[in-house]
């Protein structure tokens, strides 16, 4: 039996999502976008670079592409994981 076989449902999505955030942490960083600041995030999802408090035109574009692969497998978990599931992904 593999490692993510082992885990309880639910452990392995919480786990890429987790992935997922790091990265976008450290390119948030790397544009200084207040990602935090829920209009910060969704001027980053229209691609509005000038969210960035400096430019870093390769970085952005990577934190444009994880914040679209990030909602796309948040999507995805909807199909398999249940309510509370999710709601303790998200709490945690």
């Amino acid at each position: 039996m593999t490692e993510s076989q082992d885990r309880p449902p639910g452990t392995e999505w919480a786990h890429r999502l987790e992935e997922l955030d790091r990265e976008i942490a450290r390119m948030a960083l790397l544009c200084r976008v207040r990602i935090l600041d829920p209009h910060a995030l969704d001027r980053v999802l229209r691609n509005d670079p000038s969210v960035c408090e400096t430019q870093n035109p390769i970085a952005f574009a990577k934190l444009h592409g994880l914040l679209m692969v990030h909602l796309a497998l948040w999507k995805q978990s909807a199909d398999v994981l249940s309510g509370a599931e999710k709601a303790q992904i998200e709490a945690h």
